[in-house]
């Protein structure tokens, strides 16, 4: 018998720590790729720190931003995954079968609310600083 994977933490992890890959280290082990390159974004924004003469800010996060929209991208693939497929590719043998409440409801309007804005955010920005120089702000 295997852990069971509970679809419901999975999400929050994915909503509050993706930016990080920490849920896809949750669901698939220490080694996952696409969780390492999650984890690359820190890195890369010190790189962009360190290679730019004093960049602005929003340069320097974007590749932090980056992760963060994604990993908001799969906690609503996670969480909107039914019960019955995620119990065939994460709990197959756990014996236990995995039944979604409220809670995770909730986990996917905050994740709508907050990836939306984010994703509003980060576009607006992008476009005033390529467009306009950062005119306006």
């Amino acid at each position: 018998m295997s852990n069971h994977k509970n679809k419901t933490l999975a999400t929050a992890l994915a909503f509050l720590l993706g930016g990080l890959g920490v849920h896809r280290f949750y669901l698939r082990g220490s080694v996952d790729r696409l969780g390492l390159l999650h984890v690359c974004s820190l890195p890369v924004a010190g790189l962009v720190y360190g290679v730019g003469h004093a960049p602005n800010a929003f340069w320097v996060l974007l590749p932090i931003f980056i992760s963060c929209i994604v990993g908001f991208v799969e906690a609503l693939a996670i969480g909107l995954t039914p019960d019955e497929k995620w119990d065939a590719k994460f709990n197959a043998s756990s014996g236990r079968a995995s039944r979604s409440n409220w809670p995770l409801a909730v986990l996917l309007v905050l994740t709508m609310l907050v990836g939306a804005t984010g994703v509003i955010a980060v576009l607006s920005r992008l476009f005033d600083l390529l467009y306009t120089g950062g005119a306006y702000g």
